[in-house]
């Protein structure tokens, strides 16, 4: 697995990419990390990675690289609506993701704790130059090997998702047809998630 600090062309594959509300949306996972203080972890990046704004998820409630792009154009929507809940986008990034009203909840669902070894990395930045060197700077203090495959529902997290997301078996059943559990499911998620932004 080619680390992130390699050249552009061997590692973009391991990252998705978007554009909204005039800021880069970089979003990559990591595997085999190992956090022991999550709170300092964060104000490392704070502090290293000035201008973007980064929020780091535990992989294994992500139902794929779609389910944090549509957190993180929610985030900035909100931001430029008014709605926001937070005063911080990637928290409010988190809030979407987690399909939370409350950080505290939101942060305890879906954010990295002591012990997390899967992770999922969205990045905002004003441009891809930054979003680059700001996923540098993560993969340093990380220290583990970057990977797009944490992103995806596997068979194993198809259960947590579904019951964190309080989405039923016949709600999945009708949406699966024609399509596989797994997009069925990450469909299902964003359907919620857009429901939390309509109730704002």
């Amino acid at each position: 697995m080619p680390n992130v600090s390699s050249e552009r062309s061997a590692w973009e594959i391991l990252t998705r990419e978007s554009e909204a509300y005039g800021k880069f949306i970089l979003i990559t996972g990591f595997e085999g990390v190992k956090i022991e203080d999550a709170h300092l972890l964060f104000e490392h990046i704070r502090k290293k990675a000035k201008g973007s704004y980064v929020q780091l998820f535990d992989a294994s409630l992500v139902a794929s690289w779609e389910h944090l792009r549509f957190a993180a154009i929610n985030a900035l929507r909100a931001f430029e609506t008014g709605l926001n809940i937070s005063n911080d986008l990637a928290v409010e990034a988190l809030l979407y993701a987690s399909g939370q009203h409350q950080i505290k909840k939101a942060v305890e669902s879906l954010g990295v704790k002591q012990g997390s070894s899967n992770i999922a990395v969205l990045v905002i930045a004003k441009t891809r130059t930054d979003a680059d060197e700001t996923l540098r700077i993560i993969s340093d203090l990380l220290q583990g090997r970057i990977s797009d495959a944490v992103l995806e529902l596997s068979k194993e997290k198809i259960d947590i998702v579904k019951e964190f997301f309080n989405i039923s078996d016949l709600e999945l059943e009708a949406a699966s047809r024609g399509e596989s559990l797994e997009k069925a499911l990450a469909s299902l998620v964003i359907e919620h998630m857009a429901l939390l932004a309509a109730r704002r």
